[in-house]
């Protein structure tokens, strides 16, 4: 009796996970002159493949800057299909690549930066035949997400994460946006603030390597010639310690990096009203023309 018991209750959450994965969310609205090409294979590892999906201005003359969108979740869930508010940038005549990369099940760190440092590596060598400016490439991404568009965008030239997509050179974003993101894993997984067992179960083996975490954590990579930053974190963050977006900000002013904090107050992990997001998405903007990545 109790192994049929345990039986039905393994379906149970089979079907349960089966479930989350098969959500449905709304593809993404393109405005016209936009076209799409999806499930674009950026890399691939054993049997794993890397997928992103493109939506691209029609050509007119210049290349275009192009956003590499990274989703949340933890390292351990999510997906770029949740992913679709893009119009921001559709209207400044964005490229848009919104990809996928390797979750805690499938690989621990470094797997998930690996992926992130391919699409970027992918699309600058593509950059021609995509018709998209590879000087003008903006990493942006929301917690886990902004933790690996940190670190795509920080390694610059460090190639310590390239091993499976080697072969350029002169690599350099031109801004990054962090969206309420972990800039310290070890601090994530252990520190005074906010604990998670996400970072944890992500550093995997090594999740009691102090000089690991540092090397997979974005504040360890902050220096003179990092790309300038747009940082956003609500004051109320539950999940992701707001202090941990104050100590980056510290990090890349100290530096003599351009950078932008905007605090949310009363924020949550990413909850902001409607009115707080039009504002966020406004400050991007700005922020980003500012650059001159127009």
């Amino acid at each position: 009796m109790c192994k049929l018991f345990c039986f039905f209750l393994a379906l149970c959450i089979s079907a349960s996970m089966y479930a989350q994965d098969d959500t449905t969310y709304k593809p993404v609205e393109l405005p016209a002159g936009f076209s799409s090409q999806l499930d674009v294979v950026y890399t691939r590892v054993g049997d794993w493949e890397g997928k992103m999906d493109v939506y691209l201005p029609t050509p007119k003359g210049k290349p275009t800057p192009v956003i590499i969108n990274i989703h949340g979740g933890g390292w351990n869930h999510g997906t770029r299909a949740s992913q679709t508010g893009f119009n921001t940038f559709f209207k400044m005549g964005y490229a848009v690549a919104n990809i996928s990369y390797r979750l805690t099940g499938a690989a621990t760190a470094p797997a998930a930066i690996e992926d992130a440092r391919c699409a970027l590596i992918y699309l600058v060598k593509r950059a021609k035949s995509l018709n998209i400016d590879p000087d003008k490439i903006v990493v942006m991404g929301g917690s886990a997400g902004a933790h690996l568009a940190l670190m795509a965008g920080l390694l610059e030239n460090d190639h310590r994460f390239d091993t499976n997509c080697t072969g350029v050179e002169n690599i350099k974003v031109a801004a990054i946006v962090d969206k309420y993101g972990i800039a310290d894993v070890w601090d994530w997984g252990y520190g005074p603030h906010i604990t998670s067992k996400s970072a944890t179960r992500w550093l995997g083996d090594k999740a009691k390597d102090q000089q690991f975490a540092a090397s997979v954590s974005p504040i360890t990579y902050v220096k003179k010639t990092s790309p300038p930053t747009f940082i956003v974190h609500g004051d109320a963050d539950p999940t992701v310690s707001y202090q941990q977006s104050v100590a980056l900000h510290k990090k890349f002013v100290e530096a003599g990096v351009k950078t932008q904090f905007m605090t949310i107050a009363g924020g949550q992990h990413g909850k902001f009203s409607k009115e707080k997001n039009s504002e966020l998405n406004k400050a991007i903007a700005d922020f980003l023309k500012g650059l001159g990545i127009i």
